[in-house]
């Protein structure tokens, strides 16, 4: 399962820039199908001269794997990186459902390479906490 998150302004489409979104709408997305599990509105600010509102929207984003947006700036991308967060910028205005069943597919399919690596992070971090568990139970290897 990924966390994926869009700006959209009416939970249909991308389009929004990641500095001045009002909202983002946060998905699960498993191979077969996406869940809405939250959504967060933000007031509206100006696009420059205010570093400080974009700490509230990348501490929203934390655990996401990715993030959809229409524009994003050069702060904002070294700040969702740092989180592990992959800002992806859309050329259009691009339909949210396309984009989830896109990711879907990539899912099972592979070759998108934020996604392989989303996924590959999530079976270290699993197998790690295999491990960890056993050791707690007393396992010696």
């Amino acid at each position: 399962m990924l966390k994926v998150a869009f700006a959209t302004s009416d939970r249909v489409r991308v389009d929004q820039h990641f500095g001045a979104a009002e909202s983002f709408a946060l998905y699960e997305v498993t191979p077969d199908k996406a869940t809405l599990v939250g959504v967060a509105e933000f007031p509206e600010e100006a696009m420059d001269g205010n570093e400080g509102k974009l700490a509230a929207k990348v501490n929203f984003l934390e655990g996401c794997a990715a993030v959809y947006v229409m524009a994003i700036g050069a702060s904002a991308i070294k700040q969702l990186l740092a989180k592990g967060i992959q800002p992806i910028r859309t050329n259009e205005v691009d339909a949210v459902f396309d984009l989830l069943a896109d990711i879907g597919k990539a899912m099972t399919e592979g070759g998108v390479p934020w996604i392989d690596r989303a996924l590959a992070l999530q079976a270290k971090a699993a197998s790690t906490d295999r491990f960890n568990s056993m050791e707690e139970e007393g396992w010696q290897g």
